[in-house]
């Protein structure tokens, strides 16, 4: 039998009874089964796999030999920690599919006596998860109807100028992202937003061939669409799901508070967000818009191909949709304003949350006609097949530790040992916390380290006597806001990456005095409009006189 009988073949009366129905097995391996054996283990033997088994474990291990506390809790503390240490190990090694491991814990509680089975799994659907599902559904809607593209054509149409401005252009762009940001988590918003940018920066000569100055401001629209995309997620709650992990933990650990409001944050977030925004522009235009970009620029492009790339989006059909986004953004605002003045809401006597208005204004859009096609509305079902169950997945797993933590009483074991920050003022601790936490989402997954930090903070907040949202605030910011230097940090900075238009000395250039600048700005608002807002919130049993006193 020659080397091409081995295969399966069309059968033929002629050859019907020659022909294997299997590939047969060369004679080298039948005769050396060493190699089939050496294959196996080199297969078990994996990073992959040990990464695995470290989960587990590093789990048992705590169970059998290690002992927290003392009491009728000391068993459920030292399950969590184990749970844990298993849960972190996997999402930091990324042995197992990060969606997976975030069902991970609705059977390691129940198995480890943490929780019930109905308890955990109601953290995976609350009115934050909803708030979230709502979202991805009007962000999924937002791309089909290319809203952003015509959102981005129009302002850098705008903001050209003529003769062409580059420091203006770049405005527009990053303006643009921004604005998209605040309403769009940061991935879809870097992956809608980065085409626009390079689809500028394809009319200007590619490589190390092209002119200096051309290449310096292609590098600097690029850091600026991944930047503008983290900052812009600041402004608001739906802007990044590290801000809802840390309105889901405050519900969690402080039941009967105010919850965080979309306007409470807003207040707070945005102008906190337009500062840093304003110190990323000028950082940009310092380095990469040199004089003598505009002539080199102006070269390449003119106002003309934005007007015909505009032209062939055609007509917008999707003017309903436009109207309904304003009004849920109306409707998030003013459900609940200050206590002297009440939203919304109180005609349901406070029942409604931020999650009912997305959910609902996400139903009206496969209600409404899309004004084109007979029965054909503004969104069908078929077109939420993208919805990224993965980070909703993740968002529940946070909530679900967050209570965890709380419940077993881990937390008030590892605060223990924090007396010796009584006496630290907040000036110095603020900025230690922005930069613990950023530095760890530099290698790790923003929400895994938000969701291990935050409960932390809050028993150190209450070791120092000190409102809590003083260290979850820049815990939560730090952590995916300012992750900034690496490309892995974030998926909306290996989308820039991805481009080939900037390397890891860029984003060190431009990242480290932005991470800086950041921490700053966050310090300072934090004990001024900060300390406003979460005065808003509620009456945590805390002497204010005392954090006062810290603050100052």
């Amino acid at each position: 039998m020659n080397h091409s009988d081995q295969y399966l073949t069309i059968p033929t009366p002629e050859n019907e009874s020659k022909v294997p129905l299997l590939p047969l097995q060369e004679q080298d391996t039948i005769d050396h089964p060493q190699l089939s054996f050496h294959s196996i283990l080199k297969s078990i033997f994996t990073a992959n796999n040990f990464y695995i088994l470290l989960g587990p474990l590093s789990c048992f291990l705590i169970f059998f030999y290690v002992r927290i506390g003392s009491g009728p809790t000391s068993a459920t503390c030292r399950n969590m920690l184990g749970v844990l240490t298993w849960v972190f190990s996997w999402w930091i090694t990324e042995a197992v599919p990060m969606p997976v491991t975030s069902m991970s814990p609705l059977f390691l509680f129940p198995l480890f006596g943490i929780a019930t089975a109905d308890d955990v799994a109601k953290t995976y659907m609350d009115d934050v998860i909803a708030l979230v599902l709502g979202s991805f559904i009007l962000a999924l809607a937002v791309e089909h109807y290319n809203v952003h593209r015509r959102l981005a054509l129009n302002i850098t149409l705008i903001f050209c100028g003529e003769p062409l401005n580059p420091p203006l252009l770049l405005l527009g762009v990053c303006g643009t992202t921004f604005f998209v940001s605040m309403w769009m988590h940061n991935t879809p918003t870097a992956v809608i937003m980065m085409p626009v940018a390079t689809g500028i920066l394809q009319r200007f000569p590619a490589g190390e061939d092209g002119p200096e100055l051309v290449r310096k401001f292609c590098k600097g629209m690029v850091l600026g669409v991944i930047y503008a995309t983290a900052i812009g997620g600041i402004s608001t709650l739906t802007g990044t799901g590290v801000n809802l992990i840390l309105v889901g933990m405050w519900k969690s650990y402080f039941p009967d508070a105010e919850p965080i409001s979309f306007a409470t944050w807003f207040f707070f977030g945005f102008p906190l967000a337009l500062v840093i925004f304003a110190v990323l522009w000028v950082i940009l235009c310092f380095f990469y818009c040199s004089k003598g970009t505009s002539n080199a620029l102006s070269v390449y492009m003119d106002k003309a191909h934005l007007r015909r790339e505009l032209q062939l989006l055609g007509k917008f059909v999707g003017a309903l949709f436009g109207i309904q986004k304003q009004m849920l953004v109306v409707l998030w605002m003013t459900r609940n304003i200050t206590d002297d003045i009440p939203g919304w809401s109180i005609l349901f006597n406070g029942r409604v949350g931020d999650g009912t208005v997305s959910v609902m204004m996400a139903t009206l859009l496969f209600i409404i006609p899309d004004g084109k096609q007979k029965r054909e509305k503004l969104m069908d079902w078929s077109k939420c097949k993208k919805l990224p169950w993965g980070i909703i997945l993740l968002l529940g797993a946070g909530f679900a530790i967050a209570d965890g933590v709380r419940t077993s009483g881990l937390a008030d074991v590892l605060s223990a040992d924090l007396g010796f920050l009584e006496n630290v003022p907040y000036l110095a601790i603020a900025p230690a916390v922005c930069l613990i936490s950023g530095f760890i989402t530099e290698f790790t997954s923003n929400n895994s380290t938000t969701t291990l930090v935050l409960p932390l903070l809050i028993q150190v907040a209450k070791t120092m006597n000190l409102h809590p949202l003083y260290l979850m605030v820049p815990g939560a910011i730090g952590a995916i806001q300012f992750a900034y230097i690496l490309p892995t940090s974030t998926p909306s900075n290996v989308v820039g990456f991805s481009t080939g238009h900037i390397d890891i000395n860029d984003m060190i250039k431009t990242g480290l005095p932005l991470k800086v600048a950041g921490m700053v700005a966050l310090t300072v608002f934090m004990p001024s409009l900060g300390k406003f807002q979460s005065s808003l919130l509620l009456n945590l049993n805390i002497d204010f006189s005392i954090c006062q006193s810290y603050i100052l």
